[in-house]
């Protein structure tokens, strides 16, 4: 679904500068998802288990292209 979008952001940014903005917004993400984890006293596994399943929605997604 957004993978014509990721890629053509890979050519314009380079690879270099594309990865280095993709591992800042994983960071983010997963950040995100830890503190309201925390806020909601999520157990760690099951927070484990969200941050995979978002991995999983964006390769399906194609966001990680």
């Amino acid at each position: 679904m957004f993978a014509p979008l990721v890629v053509s952001l890979r050519k314009w940014l380079g690879s270099r500068e594309f990865n280095k903005l993709r591992g800042q917004a994983i960071k983010l993400h997963s950040q995100v998802i830890t503190d309201v984890c925390n806020r909601f006293n999520v157990d760690r596994t099951t927070r484990q288990q969200l941050i995979r399943k978002a991995r999983d929605n964006g390769k399906t997604l194609g966001l990680l292209a």
